[in-house]
């Protein structure tokens, strides 16, 4: 074999290489800039940049265009007021144009991002008899939100009837693959939020960006997220409370409802400057399920001697004093939080509140340091 033959050989393709790169740089394309996709007739300007979500990406492009990337979720191309619709588009880009309204509003997190954004007016549609959001609820009971079904059974023709601009689903609609097939074939532009996926609470909030995006409104989009960001960079130099607490609710069937170690809700308790009482639960589980079930025995070998539990009412019934968590579980009383008073509940809103989820941490290192009784807290509350 000659060396001096596969030497030359080499350089020759390095310097291939090296002219084919520095080709696509000069370029200007797209594809090589953020990873942003090219679309036909229009120039990428730049990408929105995210501190905390990590489920979406939001490309400009000239013109006032912009592409909302929700991977595993499709794409969707937000087209100005005037604009043309550009050839050659990808299946699973979803095309809106602005100005948006007739939004049907399926999954309930986004209701206080576009209610933080005053823009209640652009939904027409809703998939929930049931907003903790005091404007949104307000807005059913006077019609301006018509009820068109849950998830896994809308009003099609009422959708139709209506002018359905966009339809925006939680993942929820992953259950029943049909319905989300029968809204495509209907028309009807069909998205799948997933800010549920989100690991730092602050990407919850962050998705205020998305609906910015959708309804022309970056600016106050940003405004609203950095004023939540500012609230919990301002506890970045506390220090920690060492206290440990348990975050849980317990089902129907008895058992205990908590979530595992790497969940938002570990998340928020750590930022807040205390300790999650379990530390490896659930890190083995590769599932998107940020909730572990357990039996009350299992609880409670970890979670008796926790300074603090917290009982979780945003997703059962509400909870109005001590005894009504005793009722549930009477293996409760033992726990040393009981015993000390230190006994939370949420309220039924809490995570309804998506665009306060910094004003939510602040109210737990407020519980954990001491430094309530309760009485000045939206979110949470004692149990006596």
């Amino acid at each position: 074999m000659n060396i001096k033959r596969i030497a030359s050989a080499l350089s020759a393709a390095l310097l291939a290489l090296s002219l084919l790169l520095a080709l696509c740089a000069c370029s200007g394309a797209p594809a090589a800039a953020d990873g942003a996709p090219e679309i036909s007739g229009l120039k990428y300007d730049s990408t929105v940049p995210l501190k905390y979500a990590d489920q979406f990406s939001i490309y400009k492009y000239s013109g006032g265009y912009s592409l909302i990337d929700i991977p595993s979720s499709g794409r969707i191309l937000v087209v100005p007021e005037g604009g043309e619709v550009p050839d050659g588009l990808d299946a699973d880009v979803t095309v809106v144009r602005q100005p948006l309204d007739g939004i049907y509003l399926v999954a309930t997190s986004p209701m206080a991002l576009f209610d933080a954004l005053d823009a209640l007016d652009s939904i027409s549609f809703v998939g929930s008899k049931t907003w903790y959001t005091e404007s949104a609820s307000r807005a059913l009971e006077e019609g301006k939100f018509k009820y068109a079904g849950k998830y896994n059974a809308p009003d099609y023709e009422m959708l139709i009837n209506g002018s359905c601009s966009l339809a925006i689903e939680s993942t929820m609609i992953l259950h029943n693959p049909e319905v989300y097939e029968k809204m495509l074939e209907l028309g009807i532009n069909t998205v799948i939020e997933r800010s549920s996926y989100e690991d730092h609470p602050l990407g919850r909030t962050e998705w205020i960006k998305v609906y910015g995006t959708l309804l022309g409104k970056e600016a106050e989009a940003e405004a609203v997220f950095e004023a939540e960001a500012a609230k919990v960079r301002d506890l970045e130099s506390l220090e920690p409370t060492g206290k440990t607490a348990a975050f849980f609710y317990i089902n129907t069937a008895g058992n205990v409802v908590t979530y595992k170690t790497n969940g938002y809700v570990p998340s928020m308790i750590r930022i807040a400057g205390g300790e999650y009482i379990f530390t490896d639960l659930g890190l083995d589980d590769d599932s998107k399920l940020s909730t572990v079930n357990m039996s009350m025995e299992q609880f409670y070998n970890t979670a008796k001697n926790a300074d603090f539990i917290i009982y979780n009412c945003s997703i059962v019934s509400q909870l109005y004093a001590l005894s009504d968590l005793l009722d549930r579980s009477a293996v409760l009383e033992d726990f040393k939080a009981v015993k000390e008073g230190n006994v939370w509940c949420t309220t039924d809103s809490m995570f309804q509140q998506t665009d306060k989820m910094g004003s939510i941490i602040r109210e737990m290192n407020a519980v954990f340091s001491g430094s309530t009784d309760g009485s000045d807290l939206q979110f949470m509350f004692r149990l006596e």
